[in-house]
């Protein structure tokens, strides 16, 4: 099983040399942290930010410097500043390669709820709904039940939706799923986790093919 580091070491690994990558809030900003050296990649944040690197040690942070989330970041050398305007027309405009986002719930064909639970104190949308709409490759990064262990991966989201058949993956403490227009299709499995126990933790439709491999992390 995979902590929230873990995840998104995963995660890190369908990242590609070139990319224009937008980090959501939570795990999602963990992956910056795990990007290997040999490949060139740009993190962009909504409020305006182009070249994030990886979060600051304890002590080093400048609280001047934040991420969408309010997070306090790094800049890698050539880093840029901009309006949200600017930030946004990059979204909008189809100029990012991966959004990876955290979610609450993602339903069996794609659709994501992650900004709002009823009755509850709501922070604000953010990005999040444009970058659903404007994004080609989302990748949810989450835990594969809720607090009260119960899934999140559902065959209908009850939760308010963000975005409707937009995710392509998901990266869970468990699994590694592709959403297909059967359902979930396991891929991997995390280490010591087996095929029985992502079957009891997933409530959508689970599609297993062969033996699964375990996650090379």
């Amino acid at each position: 099983m995979l902590d929230k580091n873990g995840i998104a070491k995963r995660i890190a690994k369908e990242v590609q040399n070139g990319y224009y990558v937008n980090l959501g809030i939570g795990i999602p900003t963990l992956v910056a942290n795990f990007v290997t050296n040999d490949i060139n990649v740009e993190f962009q944040s909504e409020n305006g930010v182009l070249g994030m690197g990886p979060f600051p040690f304890e002590g080093e942070e400048d609280a001047d410097i934040i991420n969408a989330g309010k997070q306090t970041i790094t800049t890698l050398p050539g880093a840029s500043f901009f309006d949200s305007a600017t930030s946004f027309g990059m979204i909008r405009g189809k100029h990012i390669d991966l959004t990876i986002l955290g979610a609450m719930e993602v339903s069996e064909n794609g659709d994501i709820a992650n900004w709002k639970i009823p009755g509850k104190m709501v922070k604000g949308m953010g990005g999040a709904m444009d970058l659903v709409a404007s994004a080609d490759n989302i990748i949810v990064a989450m835990m594969h039940t809720n607090r009260a262990g119960e899934s999140k991966l559902l065959n209908r989201c009850s939760l308010p939706l963000t975005g409707v058949s937009c995710v392509k993956k998901i990266v869970t403490n468990l699994a590694v799923l592709e959403v297909t227009k059967n359902g979930f299709l396991l891929l991997e499995r995390a280490p010591g986790v087996s095929v029985e126990e992502i079957k009891k933790a997933t409530k959508g439709t689970l599609l297993i093919s062969g033996d699964i491999p375990e996650m090379d992390i």
